[in-house]
Protein backbone atom coordinates (compact mmCIF):
# COMPACT_ATOMS: atom_id res chain seq x y z
CA UNK A 1 0.00 0.00 0.00
CA UNK A 2 0.97 3.96 -0.43
CA UNK A 3 3.04 5.25 2.58
CA UNK A 4 0.13 7.44 3.95
CA UNK A 5 -2.03 4.19 4.56
CA UNK A 6 1.18 2.00 5.97
CA UNK A 7 2.16 4.86 8.50
CA UNK A 8 -1.61 5.02 9.38
CA UNK A 9 -1.87 1.43 10.17
CA UNK A 10 1.52 1.12 12.09
CA UNK A 11 0.58 4.07 14.31
CA UNK A 12 -2.63 2.02 15.20
CA UNK A 13 -1.09 -0.78 15.62
CA UNK A 14 1.90 1.18 18.05
CA UNK A 15 -1.03 2.70 20.04
CA UNK A 16 -2.88 -0.53 20.44
CA UNK A 17 0.88 -2.37 21.73
CA UNK A 18 2.05 0.52 24.27
CA UNK A 19 -0.61 3.57 23.73
CA UNK A 20 -1.83 3.13 27.51
CA UNK A 21 2.00 3.27 28.69
CA UNK A 22 3.53 6.05 26.79
CA UNK A 23 0.55 7.56 24.63
CA UNK A 24 1.08 9.63 21.35
CA UNK A 25 4.80 7.94 21.38
CA UNK A 26 3.67 4.86 20.56
CA UNK A 27 1.95 6.26 17.87
CA UNK A 28 5.05 7.88 16.44
CA UNK A 29 7.00 4.71 16.58
CA UNK A 30 4.85 3.00 14.92
CA UNK A 31 4.43 5.13 12.34
CA UNK A 32 8.23 4.90 11.89
CA UNK A 33 8.13 1.45 12.11
CA UNK A 34 5.81 1.03 9.54
CA UNK A 35 7.64 2.73 6.64
CA UNK A 36 10.61 0.82 7.77
CA UNK A 37 10.00 -2.62 5.52
CA UNK A 38 9.18 -0.09 1.90
CA UNK A 39 13.07 1.49 2.57
CA UNK A 40 14.02 -1.60 -0.36
CA UNK A 41 12.79 0.69 -2.93
CA UNK A 42 16.09 2.40 -2.03
CA UNK A 43 17.49 -0.61 -3.85
CA UNK A 44 16.61 0.79 -7.37
CA UNK A 45 19.63 3.40 -6.66
CA UNK A 46 22.11 0.87 -6.34
CA UNK A 47 21.45 -1.87 -8.53
CA UNK A 48 19.69 -2.60 -12.23
CA UNK A 49 15.99 -2.44 -12.76
CA UNK A 50 15.89 -6.28 -12.74
CA UNK A 51 17.49 -6.69 -9.39
CA UNK A 52 15.54 -3.68 -7.94
CA UNK A 53 12.36 -5.62 -8.97
CA UNK A 54 12.93 -8.77 -7.18
CA UNK A 55 14.39 -7.10 -4.23
CA UNK A 56 10.83 -4.98 -4.02
CA UNK A 57 8.56 -6.79 -1.00
CA UNK A 58 11.05 -9.21 -0.33
CA UNK A 59 13.04 -9.78 2.71
CA UNK A 60 12.00 -6.38 4.33
CA UNK A 61 8.48 -7.80 3.82
CA UNK A 62 8.90 -11.20 5.08
CA UNK A 63 8.06 -13.13 8.36
CA UNK A 64 12.06 -13.45 8.78
CA UNK A 65 12.69 -9.56 9.14
CA UNK A 66 9.96 -8.82 11.54
CA UNK A 67 11.10 -11.73 13.86
CA UNK A 68 14.94 -10.89 13.69
CA UNK A 69 15.08 -6.96 13.59
CA UNK A 70 11.75 -6.10 15.63
CA UNK A 71 13.96 -6.75 19.21
CA UNK A 72 17.18 -4.66 17.69
CA UNK A 73 15.00 -1.94 17.04
CA UNK A 74 13.52 -2.34 20.84
CA UNK A 75 16.91 -2.88 22.54
CA UNK A 76 18.12 0.63 20.58
CA UNK A 77 14.98 2.67 21.08
CA UNK A 78 15.10 1.50 25.16
CA UNK A 79 18.36 2.42 25.24
CA UNK A 80 17.24 6.42 25.04
CA UNK A 81 13.41 6.73 25.72
CA UNK A 82 12.40 6.71 29.09
CA UNK A 83 10.64 3.62 29.25
CA UNK A 84 12.90 1.24 28.99
CA UNK A 85 11.40 -2.15 28.69
CA UNK A 86 13.05 -3.89 25.52
CA UNK A 87 10.28 -6.72 25.39
CA UNK A 88 7.36 -3.80 25.17
CA UNK A 89 9.09 -1.72 22.31
CA UNK A 90 10.05 -5.14 20.30
CA UNK A 91 6.37 -5.78 20.41
CA UNK A 92 5.69 -2.82 19.06
CA UNK A 93 7.85 -3.04 16.44
CA UNK A 94 7.41 -6.97 15.73
CA UNK A 95 3.41 -6.09 14.81
CA UNK A 96 4.16 -3.26 13.05
CA UNK A 97 6.19 -4.82 10.68
CA UNK A 98 4.61 -7.82 10.19
CA UNK A 99 1.16 -6.06 10.09
CA UNK A 100 2.38 -4.23 6.77
CA UNK A 101 3.56 -7.17 4.52
CA UNK A 102 0.29 -8.43 5.66
CA UNK A 103 -2.00 -6.00 4.13
CA UNK A 104 0.21 -5.30 1.46
CA UNK A 105 -0.66 -9.02 0.37
CA UNK A 106 -3.89 -8.11 -0.76
CA UNK A 107 -1.85 -6.03 -3.46
CA UNK A 108 -1.43 -6.45 -7.03
CA UNK A 109 2.61 -7.29 -6.59
CA UNK A 110 2.40 -8.97 -3.07
CA UNK A 111 4.59 -9.37 -0.80
CA UNK A 112 7.50 -12.53 0.01
CA UNK A 113 5.91 -12.85 3.14
CA UNK A 114 8.18 -16.81 3.61
CA UNK A 115 11.34 -15.13 1.96
CA UNK A 116 13.72 -17.10 1.32
CA UNK A 117 11.21 -19.25 -0.26
CA UNK A 118 10.53 -17.94 -3.85
CA UNK A 119 6.89 -17.34 -2.97
CA UNK A 120 5.53 -14.48 -3.67
CA UNK A 121 1.49 -13.71 -1.70
CA UNK A 122 -0.84 -11.87 -3.90
CA UNK A 123 -4.31 -11.71 -3.17
CA UNK A 124 -5.47 -9.02 -5.69
CA UNK A 125 -8.52 -7.18 -3.74
CA UNK A 126 -7.27 -3.96 -3.50
CA UNK A 127 -5.69 -1.15 -5.31
CA UNK A 128 -2.23 0.33 -3.70
CA UNK A 129 -3.91 3.06 -2.91
CA UNK A 130 -7.69 3.02 -1.77
CA UNK A 131 -9.45 5.99 0.05
CA UNK A 132 -12.33 3.72 1.46
CA UNK A 133 -9.61 1.94 3.32
CA UNK A 134 -7.31 5.11 4.50
CA UNK A 135 -9.83 7.78 4.85
CA UNK A 136 -12.02 6.46 7.29
CA UNK A 137 -8.83 4.88 9.29
CA UNK A 138 -7.06 8.09 9.47
CA UNK A 139 -9.88 9.59 11.00
CA UNK A 140 -10.21 7.33 13.85
CA UNK A 141 -6.33 7.79 14.26
CA UNK A 142 -6.62 11.27 14.76
CA UNK A 143 -9.94 11.19 17.02
CA UNK A 144 -7.75 9.05 19.40
CA UNK A 145 -4.97 11.00 18.90
CA UNK A 146 -7.26 13.94 20.53
CA UNK A 147 -7.94 12.13 23.70
CA UNK A 148 -5.74 11.72 27.01
CA UNK A 149 -3.78 8.72 27.27
CA UNK A 150 -5.34 5.50 28.85
CA UNK A 151 -8.37 6.68 28.56
CA UNK A 152 -11.24 4.32 27.21
CA UNK A 153 -12.07 6.57 24.48
CA UNK A 154 -9.02 6.94 22.93
CA UNK A 155 -8.92 3.07 22.99
CA UNK A 156 -12.26 2.73 21.22
CA UNK A 157 -11.60 4.92 18.53
CA UNK A 158 -8.15 3.41 17.96
CA UNK A 159 -9.98 0.12 17.54
CA UNK A 160 -12.71 0.99 15.42
CA UNK A 161 -10.18 2.10 13.07
CA UNK A 162 -8.35 -1.47 13.01
CA UNK A 163 -11.82 -2.93 13.02
CA UNK A 164 -13.21 -1.05 10.26
CA UNK A 165 -9.98 -1.23 7.94
CA UNK A 166 -9.54 -4.89 8.38
CA UNK A 167 -13.82 -5.33 7.85
CA UNK A 168 -13.20 -3.56 4.40
CA UNK A 169 -10.45 -5.88 3.05
CA UNK A 170 -12.65 -8.50 4.29
CA UNK A 171 -15.23 -7.50 2.40
CA UNK A 172 -12.98 -6.69 -1.23
CA UNK A 173 -11.93 -10.57 -0.68
CA UNK A 174 -15.99 -11.24 -1.17
CA UNK A 175 -16.28 -8.61 -3.73
CA UNK A 176 -13.00 -10.01 -5.82
CA UNK A 177 -15.26 -13.71 -5.71
CA UNK A 178 -18.27 -11.61 -7.34
CA UNK A 179 -16.39 -10.16 -10.08
CA UNK A 180 -14.13 -13.33 -10.77
CA UNK A 181 -17.72 -15.10 -11.07
CA UNK A 182 -19.50 -12.66 -13.68
CA UNK A 183 -15.79 -12.83 -15.76
CA UNK A 184 -16.07 -16.66 -15.59
CA UNK A 185 -19.74 -16.60 -16.52
CA UNK A 186 -19.12 -13.76 -19.84
CA UNK A 187 -16.17 -16.20 -20.96
CA UNK A 188 -18.55 -18.82 -21.23
CA UNK A 189 -21.58 -17.13 -22.89
CA UNK A 190 -19.41 -15.50 -24.91
CA UNK A 191 -17.33 -19.28 -26.06
CA UNK A 192 -13.87 -17.71 -24.89
CA UNK A 193 -11.35 -20.69 -24.26
CA UNK A 194 -8.69 -19.34 -22.19
CA UNK A 195 -5.80 -20.97 -20.28
CA UNK A 196 -5.91 -18.60 -17.08
CA UNK A 197 -7.97 -16.02 -15.54
CA UNK A 198 -7.01 -12.87 -13.35
CA UNK A 199 -9.07 -10.67 -11.63
CA UNK A 200 -7.85 -7.43 -10.00
CA UNK A 201 -9.19 -3.74 -9.05
CA UNK A 202 -8.89 -0.71 -10.53
CA UNK A 203 -7.34 2.42 -9.54
CA UNK A 204 -8.40 3.83 -6.42
CA UNK A 205 -11.39 1.43 -5.73
CA UNK A 206 -13.35 -1.57 -5.73
CA UNK A 207 -16.27 -1.43 -7.95
CA UNK A 208 -14.72 -1.60 -11.04
CA UNK A 209 -12.79 -4.58 -12.04
CA UNK A 210 -10.66 -5.58 -14.37
CA UNK A 211 -9.58 -9.29 -15.96
CA UNK A 212 -6.39 -10.43 -17.80
CA UNK A 213 -7.30 -13.58 -19.73
CA UNK A 214 -4.51 -15.89 -21.41
CA UNK A 215 -5.34 -17.44 -24.23
CA UNK A 216 -3.42 -19.77 -27.24
CA UNK A 217 -2.54 -16.31 -29.18
CA UNK A 218 -3.56 -13.33 -27.16
CA UNK A 219 -4.04 -12.27 -23.75
CA UNK A 220 -7.82 -10.54 -23.16
CA UNK A 221 -8.37 -7.52 -21.15
CA UNK A 222 -11.97 -6.47 -19.99
CA UNK A 223 -13.71 -4.44 -17.02
CA UNK A 224 -16.47 -5.18 -15.15
CA UNK A 225 -18.13 -2.71 -13.19
CA UNK A 226 -21.15 -3.75 -10.31
CA UNK A 227 -23.53 -1.04 -11.70
CA UNK A 228 -23.21 -3.02 -15.21
CA UNK A 229 -26.04 -3.30 -17.46
CA UNK A 230 -24.76 -4.51 -20.58
CA UNK A 231 -22.23 -7.99 -21.42
CA UNK A 232 -18.37 -7.48 -20.51
CA UNK A 233 -16.63 -6.35 -23.06
CA UNK A 234 -13.14 -7.92 -23.72
CA UNK A 235 -10.48 -6.35 -25.95
CA UNK A 236 -7.33 -8.40 -27.52
CA UNK A 237 -3.60 -7.57 -26.85
CA UNK A 238 -0.99 -9.45 -28.92
CA UNK A 239 1.72 -11.25 -27.06
CA UNK A 240 4.30 -10.76 -29.35
CA UNK A 241 6.79 -13.09 -27.35
CA UNK A 242 8.36 -14.04 -30.79
CA UNK A 243 9.79 -10.78 -30.75
CA UNK A 244 12.14 -11.55 -28.02
CA UNK A 245 13.18 -14.96 -29.21
CA UNK A 246 16.77 -14.00 -29.89
CA UNK A 247 17.31 -13.30 -26.16
CA UNK A 248 14.76 -16.31 -25.04
CA UNK A 249 17.83 -17.71 -23.36
CA UNK A 250 18.74 -14.45 -21.06
CA UNK A 251 19.06 -14.27 -17.81
CA UNK A 252 17.37 -11.34 -17.44
CA UNK A 253 14.68 -11.84 -19.47
CA UNK A 254 13.84 -15.03 -17.67
CA UNK A 255 13.89 -12.60 -14.33
CA UNK A 256 11.68 -10.22 -16.09
CA UNK A 257 9.12 -12.72 -17.21
CA UNK A 258 9.25 -14.37 -13.61
CA UNK A 259 8.46 -11.31 -12.30
CA UNK A 260 5.82 -10.49 -14.23
CA UNK A 261 4.24 -14.00 -13.35
CA UNK A 262 4.16 -14.52 -17.46
CA UNK A 263 1.41 -12.28 -18.02
CA UNK A 264 3.45 -10.37 -20.32
CA UNK A 265 3.32 -8.43 -24.01
CA UNK A 266 6.24 -7.61 -26.24
CA UNK A 267 5.72 -4.66 -28.35
CA UNK A 268 8.16 -2.57 -30.64
CA UNK A 269 8.15 1.20 -31.35
CA UNK A 270 10.08 3.08 -33.70
CA UNK A 271 12.84 -0.30 -33.81
CA UNK A 272 12.83 -0.66 -29.93
CA UNK A 273 11.41 -3.31 -27.85
CA UNK A 274 9.39 -2.66 -25.13
CA UNK A 275 8.35 -5.05 -22.26
CA UNK A 276 4.84 -4.52 -21.05
CA UNK A 277 3.49 -6.25 -17.32
CA UNK A 278 0.03 -6.73 -18.13
CA UNK A 279 -0.71 -7.02 -14.51
CA UNK A 280 -1.34 -3.50 -13.81
CA UNK A 281 -2.88 -2.49 -16.81
CA UNK A 282 -2.71 0.58 -18.66
CA UNK A 283 -3.11 4.46 -17.86
CA UNK A 284 -6.24 5.00 -20.10
CA UNK A 285 -9.57 2.80 -20.20
CA UNK A 286 -9.67 2.77 -23.90
CA UNK A 287 -9.69 0.26 -25.98
CA UNK A 288 -6.42 -0.92 -27.76
CA UNK A 289 -4.94 1.32 -25.08
CA UNK A 290 -0.69 0.72 -24.96
CA UNK A 291 0.44 3.03 -22.45
CA UNK A 292 1.13 0.28 -19.83
CA UNK A 293 1.83 1.33 -15.95
CA UNK A 294 5.15 -0.83 -15.96
CA UNK A 295 6.50 -0.20 -19.84
CA UNK A 296 10.39 -1.33 -19.79
CA UNK A 297 12.52 -0.60 -22.78
CA UNK A 298 14.74 -3.61 -23.53
CA UNK A 299 17.91 -2.22 -24.49
CA UNK A 300 20.47 -5.08 -25.48
CA UNK A 301 24.51 -3.87 -25.94
CA UNK A 302 26.82 -5.26 -28.66
CA UNK A 303 27.44 -8.87 -26.77
CA UNK A 304 23.31 -9.59 -27.42
CA UNK A 305 23.14 -8.84 -23.23
CA UNK A 306 20.14 -6.69 -22.49
CA UNK A 307 19.43 -4.30 -19.95
CA UNK A 308 15.19 -3.30 -19.07
CA UNK A 309 14.91 0.79 -18.68
CA UNK A 310 11.53 1.50 -17.28
CA UNK A 311 9.54 4.09 -19.49
CA UNK A 312 8.30 7.32 -17.93
CA UNK A 313 4.78 7.68 -17.04
CA UNK A 314 2.81 10.65 -18.91
CA UNK A 315 0.75 12.92 -16.33
CA UNK A 316 -1.23 13.80 -18.85
CA UNK A 317 -2.37 9.96 -19.16
CA UNK A 318 -2.85 9.73 -15.08
CA UNK A 319 -5.41 12.51 -15.23
CA UNK A 320 -7.31 11.48 -18.34
CA UNK A 321 -7.79 8.26 -15.89
CA UNK A 322 -9.23 9.78 -13.61
CA UNK A 323 -11.94 10.36 -15.87
CA UNK A 324 -12.21 7.36 -17.66
CA UNK A 325 -12.72 5.20 -14.40
CA UNK A 326 -15.30 7.58 -12.90
CA UNK A 327 -17.39 7.39 -15.93
CA UNK A 328 -16.77 3.46 -16.25
CA UNK A 329 -17.58 2.94 -12.36
CA UNK A 330 -21.00 4.48 -13.44
CA UNK A 331 -21.46 1.24 -15.45
CA UNK A 332 -21.28 0.37 -19.12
Amino acid sequence: MDSLTQIILGAAVGEAVLGKKIGNKAMLYGAIAGTIPDLDVLASHVTDTVSALELHRGFTHSILFSVVFAPIFGWIVSRFEHYRDVKGWSWLFFWAFITHPLLDAHTTWGTQLFWPLDLRIAYKTIFVIDPLYTVPFLVFLILAMRQKRGTKKRSMFNNWGLILSTAYLAITVALKGFAYTEFKAALQNQNIKYTALDTRPSPLNTILWTANVDTKDFYLVGYYSFFDSKPITFYKYAKHHEYVDQFKSNIKLKRMIAISKGWYTISKHNQHLYFNDLRFGTLSMQPDAHNFVFKYEIKPDANNNINFIETPKNKDDAKHLMSDLWLRIQGN
